[in-house]
């Protein structure tokens, strides 16, 4: 047996042992529970229940509704047998299990666990018997003639009682090193299977659903698609600002050095120099725009990561800026573009509507969301009814499961929260 097949082994053997708890919380509960419910009936039935019965019958039965409606509890016992499989396994299960899958599969793992449980005693009993030639010397080192008990030999087919031989002799020790050796080597491959039972019980009810595995996967194909498309405008930008926009900028020059030429007292020069001055106002409006179109769809400055970018609204702002960035992890280009977005509209909404003095800016990541607050201390009341972009604003961000949170008393001050994933 290599080293990767007993690291595998044991990793099992302790699933099993760390599953053994589990199968019996489930089964004890609704036992305890069904007894007394039982035994409150037949007390009932009788017209004279003592105190103590009412107290034993009464606890019974919220046990069981414990069990049956405290879902919270349950799902938290489901969440750590998922931790488990993940560590000792590499098994991993997206999603949070229900509350009544997870009943399910404490019901249904107490069979499993008999099984893990008789996997661990093979172990346990083939070490048992392998040692027992190495420990005849110390424990069985008795003057001649001395009566022994015969030892107990485990095998396979039973632990105790019918299920073992008896050995006497030390000669007879090296057969329950022989049953031992057996045991030992049919012990992972039980191990594995009944693991693997197992962990088909995991997938089967801890899983998620049908219809939580369909939501998962459309949750996954909006987020190709918004990262797609985040995609598509850099390139975009980039085609934009590598071709038009670089040849209307020569365009502007040519004609700048054309008009320079065109100086002269000529009537047919004046002409001309007015059409060449009317060609390159034109030329730099459209390269104007066109810049600007191109910061629309992806300003370059993201290409450096939010903070970057942030820092640049914060410089460009007309209201004084208090800037604080937290983000230990890059957020996924289409997040970032989102956040940038927000964080732009907003200090344009504070400078416009706000009569504020400073703003405050603060964006945190935290390990699946990323945080974006601007606080203003200017008259308040913002509205999203009022057409102040904040309706387009929370669109955008719902695109990707995002929230904006608005605090805007009258009178100020107002902060405006927006939450959105770390991964689109």
């Amino acid at each position: 047996m290599g080293r990767s097949f007993l690291r595998r082994a044991g990793r099992e053997l302790l699933f099993g042992l760390a599953g053994l708890p589990f199968a019996v919380i489930n089964p004890v509960v609704l036992f305890i529970g069904t007894v007394d419910l039982i035994w409150l009936v037949a007390a009932g039935g009788r017209g004279n229940p003592s105190p103590a019965e009412m107290a034993a019958a009464a606890i019974g039965v919220v046990l069981l509704f414990v069990l049956l409606a405290a879902t919270p509890a349950a799902r938290r016992l489901g969440e750590v047998q998922l931790a488990l499989a993940a560590r000792l396994l590499g098994v991993r299960v997206e999603g949070r299990p229900a509350g009544w899958r997870v009943i399910a599969y404490l019901s249904a793992k107490l069979p499993v666990a008999l099984l893990q449980l008789y996997a661990v005693l093979l172990w346990v009993g083939g070490l048992v018997n392998l040692s027992y030639p190495l420990l005849w010397g110390a424990f069985r080192n008795h003057p001649p003639g001395t009566s022994l008990s015969p030892l107990p030999v485990f095998t396979p087919f039973g632990m105790f009682g019918d299920g073992t031989f008896q050995v006497a002799t030390f000669p007879g020790t090296f057969a329950a090193a022989g049953a031992g050796a057996a045991m030992l080597l049919a012990a992972p491959w039980v191990t594995r299977a009944v693991t693997a039972l197992d962990v088909w019980l995991i997938r089967g009810l801890l899983g998620p659903g049908r219809l939580a595995r369909r939501v998962h996967d459309l949750e996954l194909s909006r987020a190709l698609a918004v990262d797609d498309s985040a995609a598509r405008l850099r390139r975009l930008e980039r085609d934009l600002h590598d071709g038009a926009q670089m040849r209307l900028a020569t365009l502007a020059m040519n004609l700048g050095m054309a008009r320079e030429k065109l100086d002269g007292a000529d009537p047919d020069t004046a002409a001309a120099r007015e059409l060449v001055d009317a060609a390159l106002r034109g030329a730099k409006d459209a390269l104007g725009d066109l810049r600007g179109l191109v910061r629309g769809i992806h300003p370059p400055v993201l290409d450096n990561g939010l903070a970057d970018a942030l820092a640049s609204l914060a410089a460009d702002s007309a209201i004084p800026v208090e800037l604080e960035v937290g983000i230990p992890v890059r957020p996924t280009p289409a997040i970032e573009s989102i956040a940038y977005f927000c964080a732009a509209e907003l200090l344009a909404n504070a400078a416009k509507h706000s009569f504020a003095t400073k703003v405050a800016v603060r964006a945190a990541g935290r390990p699946e969301m990323l945080l974006l607050s601007v606080a203003d201390d200017g008259t308040g009341g913002a509205d999203p009814a009022r057409g102040s972009g904040l309706s387009g604003l929370a669109q955008r961000v719902a695109v990707v499961d995002g929230g904006l949170t608005i605090a805007s008393p009258p009178g100020g001050p107002t902060t405006i929260t927006v939450e959105l994933p770390m991964r689109a």
